[in-house]
């Protein structure tokens, strides 16, 4: 029986630096007005699997959208785009991502993929199974935050493609999501590739019921950020005195998604020493979701040095212009 080589894993992200960051978003944003909780603290384990059943719901397309599209459209963009090394942020299980890497060793390029994401039993798990299943591709992985660490993202092994996809650079206000096209610019090299995936403007009561599903599954997942913030840093969140509220941004362009106090409340955190007062109907952010239009997509990307090369979009929307785009750009000399 051949001997399996260990998978290679940099851990740039400790438990320990996870439960720093944690108590400081929670003191930042729970100590001013205009209260807060970043979407990254969502994702236990209870909140993983919430998400999972979220994508599954028939009123949420994006995740159907997006494999549409990588199904019909990744042998075309292995060969526009022919890298020898595949990065994905935020990977997750690298579900839909396996229909590009197969594209990819199809064409004849691809020798290596690298996982990038926060929480590393997913990721090894997803990286066993890769090598598992595909036992001519070298696999490795880097925990960390894509958002903090995409400097270590490992160069010299060939032409890269990083991937970013599921719409999540839609997570990423105005501000921070133009200053992290603009560190991946720096990381990327003239040559190597962006593969983005992002929702599209459409009818808004669509893209409201994919936030706010009839049965409730992503009211329990955005709550579930209180039964974090209790397990971890003691505190005393009522979950059941926080109605889930998402609504559409017409000006912004995204969906905002937040908890709204029932009620006047007090809460303790105890880690944390804070009390934080809520008057009733007062809200906390928890996740906003943009939603681009091409037009728009292309001048962000070319503002920071990339020239797209494709855009795919699902082959059957509702939308006359595409439910759900993945855009191709290549890394040029600014």
């Amino acid at each position: 029986m051949p001997i399996t080589a260990p998978i290679e894993v940099d851990v740039h992200l400790t438990p320990a630096e996870v439960a720093a960051a944690l108590a400081d978003d929670v003191r930042r944003g729970l100590g001013a007005p205009g209260r807060w909780l970043p979407a990254k603290w969502l994702y236990d384990e209870r909140g993983c699997a919430l998400f999972e059943a979220i994508t599954e719901l028939p009123e949420y397309y994006p995740t159907r959208a997006e494999r549409a599209v990588l199904a019909a459209s990744a042998a075309d963009i292995a060969a526009a785009a022919p890298a020898e090394v595949l990065v994905e942020l935020g990977s997750g299980t690298s579900e839909k991502t396996r229909l590009l890497i197969d594209a990819l060793l199809a064409g004849g390029s691809l020798r290596r993929f690298v996982a990038v994401d926060v929480a590393e039993a997913t990721l090894r798990a997803a990286l066993a199974d890769l090598a598992a299943s595909r036992p001519g591709l070298e696999v490795a992985g880097v925990v960390g935050d894509f958002a903090a660490h995409l400097d270590r993202i490992p160069a010299g092994a060939g032409r890269r493609m990083v991937a970013f996809l599921g719409g999540t650079v839609g997570n990423f206000d105005e501000p921070h999501r133009l200053a992290f096209l603009a560190t991946l610019a720096d990381v990327l090299a003239p040559g190597e590739w962006l593969l983005l995936g992002t929702d599209l403007v459409k009818d808004p009561s669509r893209l409201v019921a994919a936030y706010d599903d009839a049965s409730g599954v992503t009211a329990a997942f955005e709550r579930n950020v209180l039964a974090v913030v209790n397990r971890e840093l003691d505190a005393d969140f009522a979950l059941d005195r926080f109605a889930y509220v998402a609504r559409w941004n017409a000006d912004l362009e995204r969906i905002e998604m937040g908890l709204r106090s029932i009620g006047a409340q007090r809460v303790h955190v105890g880690a944390l020493d804070l009390t934080v007062d809520l008057a009733d109907g007062e809200e906390i952010g928890t996740e906003v979701s943009a939603k681009f239009r091409r037009a728009g997509i292309g001048r962000e990307l070319a503002a920071h040095g990339f020239a797209v090369r494709g855009w795919f979009t699902d082959p059957q929307p509702v939308e006359p212009g595409g439910d759900f785009a993945v855009t191709l750009a290549e890394r040029v000399a600014r």
